[in-house]
């Protein structure tokens, strides 16, 4: 492809990734790590930007999507583990935020008190945002026009003047750390960098690139690994400036506007302090924009892998289907869609990054399904207690033991067991060729 080609695909699936969680949480994690904001900010960058580009390229190294990645532990498996995959950042948990976020940071600012608690408005806005989500994702061969060239440029400006104002006439200086942030800044990032679901979007949104490139004519492996590179590039350095930009907002943000419980309410105010009452009217267009190409993109790839698995209806009967879904389960609200959704994302997080890894070295163990059983099982053990734990269900016993496992207490205890049942694997796999 064009240079001009590659930049236009790489600026869509920026766009992808910025949904309105990868705008609210960097805010927030610049408030509460302070002073620590580089080795905060660091974690977050490997989560939140690192891991998402590798999960690009694995999918674009296998010659396929997800669930050919995951077939190869078992073909089964490929398929449930990529529905439920899809499901979770789809209709469940992702698509549903897009829309709450929306309303709660574009919309919530501009209504009078007597409005605040009325139901209704947020049901019509939701069937206005999924109305405009369907049209354009109905015709998936126009998302890298609408999207790279023309939704991508206005959410990158707006975010990019609120970012250089904070440079040039900065709010404050940063405070100090506070909770986990003061003593594991890193970890604590780390694990902040779940709430993106940038890695599980990034396994999603690969297929919706693929299918563009197909349609641009390029079919084989060498090129579609070497665009999607490219693309994965762009979307990386363009998240990193957001990331760092809004860290940097929030961080320096406390001597003004106080701390605050959400960034959301962070960027709301840090915005009216940096451009007066216009402010909130240029975050409103950032929050909307930045929702609308994610929901568009999430709902295209789950309608496409949906009509995939179970052909007998089209791909535009499932576009109508999960849009009108996400739109009904969008009314439960934005707290309960967190509240939920965190449990769940620390189950399936840590088997998606194995699965990933395990993809790019996969050649030297001859692919057997015994290295990717072993490490997904024992991934699975330690992330299941831990998305439990989250949702406040404890079991004494297993807890107990779980917590010798290095790194548990930072909830990352899932890497070692990990890396164990993957040696074991090769381990078997090595002596059974052999013999």
């Amino acid at each position: 492809m064009s240079f001009k080609k590659n930049v236009v695909i790489g600026l869509m699936l920026f766009a992808l990734f910025l949904g309105a969680g990868n705008i609210i949480f960097p805010p927030l994690l610049g408030q509460m790590a302070g002073e620590n904001l580089f080795i905060a900010m660091v974690g977050f960058l490997i989560t939140g930007v690192g891991l998402p580009l590798l999960a690009v390229i694995s999918i674009a190294n296998a010659g396929g999507g997800l669930q050919t990645i995951a077939g190869r532990v078992h073909p089964l498996f490929g398929i449930l583990f990529t529905l439920i995959l899809y499901i979770t950042i789809g209709p469940f948990f992702g698509i549903p935020r897009t829309a709450t976020v929306s309303y709660e940071i574009a919309v919530i600012p501009f209504l009078t008190e007597g409005l605040l608690d009325a139901k209704w408005i947020l049901f019509v806005f939701t069937i206005f945002f999924f109305i405009i989500t369907t049209v354009v994702a109905l015709n998936p061969a126009k998302l890298v026009d609408r999207i790279g060239k023309i939704l991508t440029p206005i959410l990158f400006t707006v975010i990019a003047a609120l970012a250089l104002k904070s440079v040039f006439t900065p709010m404050g200086t940063f405070g100090s750390a506070k909770d986990a942030y003061e003593t594991q800044p890193f970890f604590r990032s780390f694990i902040e960098g779940y709430l993106t679901m940038d890695v599980l979007a990034a396994l999603v949104f690969a297929i919706v690139i693929i299918n563009v490139l197909r349609d641009e004519g390029i079919t084989k492996r060498g090129p579609v690994l070497k665009a999607m590179t490219i693309a994965g590039l762009i979307a990386a350095a363009g998240l990193s400036f957001v990331y760092i930009s809004l860290g940097y907002i929030g961080a320096s943000s406390i001597d003004v506007i106080g701390l605050q419980n959400n960034g959301g309410a962070v960027l709301a105010l840090a915005s009216k302090v940096l451009y007066g009452s216009s402010g909130t009217a240029i975050l409103a267009v950032t929050i909307i924009f930045a929702c609308l190409t994610t929901s568009i993109g999430l709902v295209s790839a789950c309608a496409q892998y949906i009509n995939e698995v179970f052909p007998k209806y089209s791909y535009k009967t499932y576009v109508f289907i999960i849009a009108g879904f996400s739109a009904l389960i969008s009314n439960v609200g934005l707290a309960k869609l967190i509240s939920i959704s965190l449990p769940v994302l620390m189950m399936i997080y840590p088997l998606a990054i194995v699965l990933m890894l395990l993809s790019f070295i996969d050649k030297l163990f001859d692919r057997k399904p015994i290295v990717y059983s072993l490490a997904l099982i024992a991934t699975a053990i330690v992330s299941v207690f831990d998305g439990l734990s989250n949702a406040d269900i404890h079991f004494a016993t297993v807890d107990s033991i779980l917590s010798y496992l290095p790194l548990y207490e930072q909830q990352i205890g899932w890497i070692v067991p990990a890396i164990v049942g993957a040696l074991i694997g090769i381990a078997i796999a090595f002596f059974t060729k052999k013999s």
